[in-house]
C-alpha cells in the first residue's frame, strides 16, 4: 500500500473525534482522560499567541518529546507555513501528524510545504474548495477548516465550512470543460476535482477548527458535515477545563440528540471569553492560500 494511502487511513481513525491543543504533559493526559482522539503539542494556545503578537514558531522539540512520553494517543505538532526544516525536525521525532498551521507566523509567504516527499502525515486548513484541493495535491492527509483561531468564536469555522459545501455540490452540474475551468481557477488536477464531484466530498478527511468553544458549537459543527473537531483555546482558557474537555468529546459524540447535548452543557462553568471578528488585529485564517 502507498504511503498516501496509509497516511489517509490513518487520518480516518479520527473520525468522529476530537484533537485538543495542550501547552503540558498534565493538560495531554487532562485531554486523554477526557477522551482525545488526538492531542497537538504547542507551546502557546491559539489565544495566547493572539494576545502577545509575537513571532510564533514550531515549539520546543524536548516539550514535545515529553508530551509524547506521557500519552499513548497519537501526538501532532505544528509547523509554520511552508517551513519544510521544522516539519523535518518533527517528522525525525517520530510525531504521528503535523499541521502546517496559519496560527503560526508563515515562513513562506507563497508556498507550502511540499508534502509528497514526507512519510508522517500533513494536516492543513482551508477556507473553501480551491485552498482544501491545493493542499491534497501537495499531499496533505486531511484537512480542517481554518476558522479563526484563539477568538472562541465559531463564526468563520461555520462560514468556511459552508463554503466548502456549496463549492463542493455545485461541482455536480458541471460538465468536463467547466470543470476543467474549475481545476485551471484551483490550480490542482482536473481528475482530483472529478474526484471531488464524484464523491460529493474532499477525498480526505475535513475537520473543523478555530473559534469552538462549547459542546453547543461542536455539535453544530458536526451536523454541518465535518467529521470531527480541533479545539484550541476554547478547553484550557474555560473555567474548568477537564469538564469542558470531556463535554466537547461527548457533544461530538451525541450531536445528533438535542436532549442529551442539554445535558452535557450543564454547569461546565465560564466558557472562554469570545472576540468579535471586527476587533481583531490580525485574521489568521487569511495567511497561506
Amino acid at each position: 500500500m502507498s504511503r498516501e494511502k496509509v497516511n489517509k487511513g490513518f487520518a480516518e481513525m479520527f473520525k468522529n473525534g476530537v484533537i485538543m491543543d495542550v501547552t503540558t504533559p498534565e493538560q495531554a493526559k487532562i485531554a486523554e482522560d477526557a477522551g482525545a482522539c488526538a492531542v497537538m503539542a504547542l507551546e502557546r494556545v491559539p489565544s495566547d499567541i493572539r494576545k502577545q503578537k509575537q513571532v510564533a514558531r514550531m515549539s520546543d522539540p524536548g516539550m514535545i518529546a515529553e508530551i509524547m512520553k506521557t500519552v499513548s494517543i497519537p501526538v501532532m505538532a505544528k509547523v509554520r507555513i511552508g517551513h519544510f526544516m521544522e516539519a523535518r525536525i518533527l517528522e525525525a521525532m517520530d510525531v504521528d501528524f503535523i499541521d502546517e498551521s496559519e496560527v503560526l507566523t508563515p515562513a513562506d509567504e507563497s508556498r507550502h510545504v511540499e508534502k509528497k516527499g514526507f512519510s508522517v502525515p500533513f494536516v492543513c486548513g482551508a477556507r473553501n474548495l480551491g485552498e482544501g484541493l491545493r493542499r491534497i495535491h501537495e499531499g496533505a492527509a486531511m484537512l480542517r477548516t481554518k476558522g479563526e483561531a484563539g477568538t472562541g468564536n465559531v463564526v468563520e469555522a461555520v462560514r468556511h465550512m459552508r463554503t466548502i459545501t456549496a463549492e463542493t455540490g455545485a461541482l455536480r452540474g458541471m460538465d468536463d470543460k467547466v470543470l476543467e475551468a474549475k481545476a485551471a481557477e484551483y490550480r490542482v488536477p482536473i481528475a482530483l476535482v472529478k474526484e471531488v464531484r464524484e464523491l460529493g466530498r474532499f477525498p480526505v478527511v475535513n475537520f473543523a477548527a478555530g473559534g469552538i468553544a462549547t459542546p453547543a458549537d461542536a455539535a453544530m459543527m458536526m451536523a454541518l458535515g465535518v467529521d470531527g473537531i480541533f479545539v484550541g483555546s476554547g478547553i484550557f482558557k474555560s473555567e474548568n477545563p477537564p469538564r469542558m474537555a470531556s463535554a466537547i468529546v461527548r457533544a461530538v459524540i451525541h450531536w445528533q440528540d438535542p436532549a442529551k447535548l442539554a445535558e452535557i452543557s450543564k454547569n461546565l462553568g465560564n466558557a472562554m471569553i469570545g472576540l468579535e471578528m471586527e476587533g481583531l488585529a490580525t485574521q489568521m485564517a487569511e495567511r497561506g492560500v
